[in-house]
């Protein structure tokens, strides 16, 4: 199991995520640059929320309504699937349309600064697909536009209260132990494997609480 040492010194280091390492850097090189300007929206670990309230247009409800449709029947389409990892901190989203079709409701969690959210989509397939939602609600200037972001503050209510079930992990990290699961699984499978469990000369690793937890935790 000696062997195998490495690849568990691996899987137990500390993770950290890309935007994490832009974050770092712009601390690091960045001490002269302005700051960001407050942005509201409550805070859970590394989880933000967002949600914004808007009026929609006078007639436009039903067109709002069926490019929900069209989002929603695209949901699974890989060039949105693309889009959403290459954004990478968005955890989720909802659109709601009520009181009587006069409002409209976006709301999601998302990793990482208020900014670097909204910019983010802008670079993407999801920006499109915001011009076209938002483009229904009173006054919205296009997410490209310089001004987004202000409409965007002048239309979010923060929430009173904000709790997330994994403050402390970002959609990168757990993409990745999706996929460290997924890979753990397959080797657990593997005769491979079930040989080195029984080989005398793993014993001491075999012992140890570490490996134990990781047998019980797969278990599962």
């Amino acid at each position: 199991m000696r062997a195998m040492a490495p690849i568990f010194e691996r899987l137990a280091a500390p993770r950290t995520d890309p935007w994490q390492e832009n974050l770092t850097m712009t601390a690091t090189t960045g001490a002269g640059q302005s700051a960001q300007p407050e942005r509201p929206g409550m805070k859970d670990g590394v989880c933000g929320e967002f949600t914004v309230f808007t009026k929609i247009n006078p007639g436009h409800a039903d067109a709002l309504r069926e490019d929900l449709a069209k989002i929603a029947g695209a949901s699974a389409d890989e060039g949105n699937r693309a889009a959403m990892r290459q954004i990478g901190t968005l955890h989720d989203a909802r659109h709601v349309i009520f009181d009587n079709e006069t409002r409209f409701m976006f709301a999601s969690v998302f990793d990482g600064s208020w900014d670097t959210y909204i910019d983010d989509f802008g670079k993407t397939a999801v920006g499109a697909n915001f011009d076209r939602v938002f483009s229904h609600s009173e006054g919205f200037p296009g997410v490209s536009d310089p001004g987004a972001k202000d409409w965007f503050v002048a239309h979010q209510e923060p929430a009173g209260v904000f709790v997330s079930s994994y403050p402390d992990l970002t959609v990168q990290q757990i993409w990745k132990d999706q996929r460290v699961n997924e890979a753990f699984q397959e080797v657990l499978d593997t005769p491979e494997f079930r040989a080195a469990l029984e080989n005398p000369a793993n014993a001491e690793l075999l012992a140890t609480s570490a490996f134990q937890k990781l047998m019980e935790e797969a278990a599962r």
